[in-house]
């Protein structure tokens, strides 16, 4: 909702990789219309003109887990609203994709930042990567099991036996986790099928169980017509597990940087000016939902307007209120996601205490506030979405 190292979602595919082929026509359409994923980083008139204002400007770069979707909104708003310019930084958006894993991207020194989940990164820094949290956007997890309503499948516990869905690539180990936490091993005691990035194996019942996350696959569910009615399916036609629910909420995804490019004070300020332009796009996306999708749109994504409004929506309640501040690090949280990747063999042991840091944040939080921003959003109310057939 882990995102391989790539995303979590209606997963489509980058220009850097073939295409998946897929059953359901309406997915292979939308996989074809994404072969359009890159780079961003062109300025627009309001990044140029707040850049203006700076006798010199730092290029830092970060790596997104997946292709441009209402899941990283909040980048994409700041690049366009001239955040990052104001804060004299010229900010290249990479794409991620099936083989593009944004840890080891950073890792590599090939970006600055990283945008990827907790499982995933600290999995990679007990590798020897010394990859650090500098920001929990996402403050709450959105990872599902759905299954048909008439499965009998309605706890983890009933996986047993089962096909069960997942996206691998990473994006198994919460789930995995969460299994043999209550009993179930995915090794023995279920049949672990591939399943490509969106909902066909369930729609076709080929799995009984189908990994989604709760912004993007479980609405391409609800946006998909019902053959036997005509009309599109609705909640009640699906059994949902959700993992946050069942008690296996997993943090899913911040920013990273480097423990060795922060030693140095001028990175450690320009990690702070990333963070706060950041902070204020996802603030930015929180109070002006139908502008901020049409950002996404804009930067290339295939999926609609109704869609991303959707995802748009759900990401915003992962982040929003913020009860200590937006990307502030929850330690009760941090623990139960390190708990959970332990119990099920995820991480051999506990990160060590640098593996994340919130006086970045503190900073960008404090500055942001200084101006007037709603660092918490305790006032926000989620917005009501109609779904719309195929997500038009």
């Amino acid at each position: 909702m882990l995102e391989s190292d790539m995303a979590l979602h209606l997963r489509r595919t980058s220009r850097r990789n073939r295409p998946i082929t897929i059953a359901a026509s309406l997915t292979a359409v939308l996989l074809a219309a994404s072969a359009c994923g890159g780079m961003s980083d062109g300025p627009s008139e309001s990044a140029a003109e707040a850049a203006k204002n700076c006798e010199s400007t730092t290029k830092v770069r970060v790596v997104l887990q997946w292709v441009a979707q209402a899941q990283f909104a909040g980048y994409y708003a700041a690049k366009e609203k001239g955040y990052y310019a104001e804060e004299c930084l010229d900010v290249t958006i990479q794409e991620g994709g099936v083989n593009i894993v944004p840890q080891q991207v950073l890792s590599a020194g090939n970006a600055e930042f990283a945008v990827s989940h907790v499982t995933k990164t600290m999995v990679t820094r007990e590798q020897g990567a010394d990859l650090v949290n500098i920001g929990q956007v996402f403050q709450r997890g959105a990872y599902l099991q759905v299954a048909w309503a008439d499965s009998g499948i309605k706890e983890l516990t009933d996986l047993k036996g089962k096909k069960v869905g997942s996206w691998g690539y990473g994006n198994e180990l919460v789930l995995f986790a969460a299994m043999k936490d209550a009993g179930v091993d995915p090794t023995k005691d279920a049949e672990i099928i591939q399943q490509p990035f969106d909902m066909s194996l369930l729609l076709r019942k080929e799995v009984d169980a189908a990994q989604a996350k709760t912004y993007n696959e479980y609405a391409q569910l609800l946006e998909t017509k019902n053959p036997d009615t005509g009309e599109l399916y609705q909640p009640s036609d699906f059994s949902v597990i959700n993992l946050q629910d069942a008690g296996y909420t997993s943090l899913e995804d911040g920013v990273y940087a480097r423990g060795d490019w922060l030693n140095e004070q001028a990175n450690q300020d320009t990690a702070v000016k990333f963070l706060k332009a950041s902070y204020r796009g996802w603030g930015f996306c929180r109070d002006e939902l139908d502008d901020c999708v049409d950002i996404v749109l804009n930067a290339g994504s295939a999926l609609g307007k109704g869609h991303q409004t959707w995802m748009l929506n759900e990401i915003n309640k992962l982040i929003w209120p913020a009860a200590n501040g937006v990307g502030m690090m929850d330690q009760a949280a941090w623990d139960q996601t390190i708990k959970i990747a332990m119990g099920g063999g995820v991480l051999k042991g506990v990160p060590d205490s640098d593996a994340f840091r919130t006086d970045l944040s503190k900073r960008a939080n404090d500055e942001l506030s200084a101006d007037g921003f709603d660092a918490n959003g305790n006032s926000y109310t989620p917005e009501t979405v109609t779904i719309t057939e195929g997500g038009r």
